[in-house]
């Protein structure tokens, strides 16, 4: 939940409502944060804030025996099945809400310290033995601690023994990052297209281009349901990663007063508690209610501090916005000033262009200028929209300031204890949080990162692409857009051990050329709405709701001049139930171009039985995770005959029915069929995301396991190359996918070189 929920949206609307005709002119003629801000914080009232308390009830972030208790059984019988690492997940949830220094809490960590155990995480195990001695373990219980002890140390001793060196694949951008030749972007800005990034050199597909490192970020909560198998989720993002540095875990450490924010370790938790957490932590719930964007605009303000924010606010003085007609810009930058003029931008003068552009040193992840510069575009939100993340940021801020203490970084009293009126602080907070969070709508950036599917009940594990936080990039952020970009971004989650304190985030972007890229051209990035997935209007309605610009990207151009068939509809089409043609769309129906056919269909059927194969498709996968592998493939196999009648072999259903075959047989065991059905999907995939895009690679990616899983060593070999050279256009060096497909290229040239071996002799 990107924005406030809907029962807080709705008390705010009838606000609203009430400020009646006048009320709502004078505050839809506020052009600056600072004043619509003052204008919401005069009507917020006492029942607003109950109004808030309550919808945050639901919520709830209080530490709670009973629950502790619950998670911590439950871990136990995870542990009994042998299930590890769900047996670790849980009792982190059961220290989350055990309270500091009691013996639940202890009892959690030296029940973890076992799963970790035999999950071969021997350091963390022995960090949660000492945690659990350091919270009261019962002395009679010591033993069991101090066996699990020596055990570990053994095994760390075996690990220790040395190696012989292996030799790792060099590609051109680690090379770069070694050599630190990395050339930065050049930084230009046009009224056209606000500022923009130009590549410095010559640039081939797959090079580094960019780092950036994110100044704040928030974990995205999960709500507890999976919308792609309708199943209930236990372990969300929120219990999988530091809060943080977003580092991936099994054994957190939780807060000390609420149940909700967890650590990789004690490092995190307190500079997170210096940092912002003091504040957030007893609003928790409301943080939650009211959703990631002001949960993140909040957090960036006060991770700035005081003299960050009065710097940042004296050098661009709230002249962002300026009044603009109803029409809309036609360009393609979420970064572009507002004029006076839809068609005319001669009103912004050599001095306000140069303000947008001469501050290049502070386009770094460290830097607050880079983000506080960034526009909140005013004028281009609704009214009713501004008067809610007014009204919001108000009400936050008034609740904060009842329940929080401020973090030093907010503090203006020299001499320690000194109390004082922070009414002044408090406002200037919550206006500037206001400011992020109309800025947040067109600069925030999803962190993905990619998940196994934990399902022990299948022999091959479906992954895929999670979001995982919401963050902002002072770099990234200057990015345009376009439905066909040249660049493609891979995150890396986590501090370094050897980084200084508060040096980092925690979350960096590295940002690749996916195609060539000459000198001098524009470094360009998709916003989300991607031509291979989406045709030509829902791109347009989308950008231009979210970003306020229509987008004249190339793809766009060139799919509008040719109406509304797109590139990714005319690719992969429907299929003519008589001759097999592709069907061509009119208003109402589909038909078949030739003449000696004429077959037609309305639009009504062939979606109703496009919805039928997508059901029966749910259906096959429900089945596959619940081991009834035989009624998913009869399943599978009847929806792949009705979908044969309507779609082409290219449609992407029909690749998302193949894939779900493979799956099956490759559950049961059947390797070459599982590659048969694959290739299948492979072959859609193709056809909707193009010959270089991620989606081509993690499906290579997959036939590569099945070939190897199958002993097709020649087959595999074939296509781990193409895999490989796709995924390096698009993940990180260091990635899972790319370190496994290098792992069998060894295995199975070791293997072949056996085997001529053994034929000479």
């Amino acid at each position: 939940m990107d924005l406030p929920g809907p029962e807080w949206t709705q008390h705010v609307e009838q606000r609203w409502t009430c400020l009646g005709s006048a009320g709502r002119r004078g505050f839809s003629l506020l052009t600056d944060p600072d004043g619509m801000f003052r204008f919401a914080q005069s009507g917020v009232r006492q029942e607003d804030l109950e109004v808030l308390s309550r919808i945050s009830e639901r919520c709830p972030v209080k530490k709670s025996a009973e629950c502790a208790a619950r998670f911590r059984e439950q871990g136990n019988l995870s542990f009994k099945i042998k299930d590890y690492r769900s047996a670790a997940l849980y009792y982190s949830k059961a220290a989350c809400h055990a309270g500091k220094s009691t013996e639940q809490l202890s009892l959690c960590y030296a029940n973890r310290s076992a799963a970790l155990f035999h999950l071969g995480l021997y350091s963390k195990c022995l960090e949660d033995v000492q945690r659990a001695l350091d919270e009261g373990y019962p002395s009679h219980l010591w033993h069991k601690l101090t066996v699990r002890r020596t055990q570990c140390l053994n095994r760390l001793k075996e690990q220790e023994q040395p190696k012989a060196p292996s030799s790792k694949h060099q590609t051109p951008q680690t090379a770069d990052k070694k050599d630190g030749n990395i050339r930065p972007p050049a930084v230009r800005f046009t009224p056209e297209k606000g500022r923009h990034l130009l590549v410095a050199e010559d640039k081939s597909a797959g090079e580094v281009v960019l780092e950036d490192e994110a100044f704040s970020f928030v974990l995205i909560p999960g709500d507890g349901h999976d919308t792609k198998t309708d199943k209930a989720c236990v372990f969300g993002t929120e219990h999988r990663y530091c809060h943080h540095c977003l580092c991936l875990t099994l054994s957190t450490v939780p807060c000390v007063g609420c149940s909700y924010a967890q650590y990789c370790g004690q490092r995190c938790a307190s500079e997170a508690w210096r940092q912002y957490h003091c504040l957030e932590c007893p609003a928790g719930s409301e943080l939650l209610a009211l959703g990631v964007l002001a949960h993140l605009a909040l957090r960036a303000a006060l991770k700035a501090g005081l003299k960050e924010v009065q710097r940042a606010r004296h050098r661009y003085s709230n002249t962002d916005d300026v009044p603009t007609s109803a029409c809309v810009r036609s360009d393609t930058s979420k970064d572009k000033p507002a004029s006076h003029s839809p068609t005319s931008h001669s009103d912004l003068n050599v001095e306000e262009s140069s303000r947008f552009s001469d501050h290049s040193n502070c386009y770094h992840g460290s830097s607050y200028l880079g983000i506080y510069s960034l526009l909140p575009h005013v004028m281009n939100h609704p009214p009713s929209l501004r008067f809610l993340l007014a009204f919001t940021m108000v009400a936050l801020s008034q609740r904060l300031n009842e329940v929080g203490s401020f973090p030093e970084a907010w503090s203006c009293r020299e001499q320690e204890g000194e109390l004082g009126d922070w009414r002044e602080e408090q406002s200037m907070l919550g206006a500037t949080a206001l400011r992020h969070m109309m800025q947040l709508r067109c600069n925030a950036q999803a962190v993905t990162a990619v998940r196994v599917k934990e399902d022990g009940g299948l022999a091959v594990q479906s992954s895929g692409e999670v979001r995982i936080a919401t963050a902002v990039f002072p770099v990234l952020s200057l990015l345009n857009h376009s439905c066909c970009p040249n660049t493609s971004v891979s995150f890396s989650l986590g501090l370094s051990s050897e980084a200084p304190v508060s040096s980092a985030s925690g979350v960096a972007v590295t940002i690749r050329t996916c195609k060539d890229v000459a000198a001098g051209q524009e470094l360009l990035h998709c916003y989300g709405p991607h031509c291979s997935r989406m045709d030509v209007g829902q791109r347009q309605r989308l950008l231009l709701e979210q970003y306020f610009f229509h987008c004249h990207c190339e793809v766009c151009k060139m799919e509008l001049t040719a109406g509304t068939r797109t590139l990714a509809t005319a690719s992969h089409g429907l299929r003519c139930g008589r001759c097999g043609s592709s069907l061509q769309a009119r208003a109402e129906v589909h038909v078949c171009p030739q003449s000696p056919c004429n077959y037609q269909i309305s639009n009504t059927e062939l979606q109703g039985r496009i919805e039928t194969l997508q059901q029966r498709l749910g259906r096959a996968v429900q089945l596959m995770e619940n081991d009834g592998l035989d009624g998913a493939l009869r399943v599978l196999q009847e929806a792949a005959t009705q979908a044969d009648s309507i779609l082409m072999k290219t449609h992407p259903l029909q690749g998302e029915l193949a894939d779900a075959t493979a799956r099956v047989f490759a559950a049961l065991g059947n390797w070459r069929q599982a590659a048969s059905h694959l290739k299948r999907s492979v072959a859609a995939v193709r056809c909707q995301f193009g010959e270089d895009s991620v989606e081509l690679g993690q499906q290579l990616f997959k036939l590569a396991q099945l070939y190897f899983n199958g002993r097709d060593m020649q087959s595999a070999l074939s296509v781990i190359p193409s895999a490989h050279r796709l995924l390096s256009l698009h993940c990180d060096p260091h990635c899972e996918e790319l370190q496994e497909l290098q792992q069998m290229e060894a295995c199975l040239r070791g293997a072949v070189q056996r085997e001529d071996v053994l034929t000479q002799s």
